[in-house]
């Protein structure tokens, strides 16, 4: 059963996703979704997301070459069975 959020945990993640950085990194992913949506590659609802080949956090960047589509289940569920968070590269 799920939990419900304190009024000290919500001020907390309010405080969290106004720093700056984060901003900065949720509007690069916002930017790289307008792009690929605007190439008819992903729509809202499809299941699926943008991905960077090379991951913004090892030196990326939102250009069209380093942006793919693929599905919620594959982008998100890398780090499953695996020790630690290192960010895998494409080739």
């Amino acid at each position: 059963m799920a939990t419900k959020s304190t009024a000290e945990k919500l001020a907390y993640q309010k405080q969290y996703n106004a720093r700056p950085e984060i901003v900065k990194r949720r509007e690069e992913n916002n930017a790289a979704r307008a792009k690929l949506m605007k190439e008819g590659k992903v729509k809202k609802g499809d299941g699926k997301d943008v991905a960077h080949k090379t991951a913004l956090a090892n030196g990326g960047a939102n250009t069209p070459g380093n942006l793919k589509a693929e599905s919620a289940k594959k982008n998100r569920g890398w780090r499953r069975g695996e020790d630690g968070y290192k960010v895998p590269k494409d080739d």
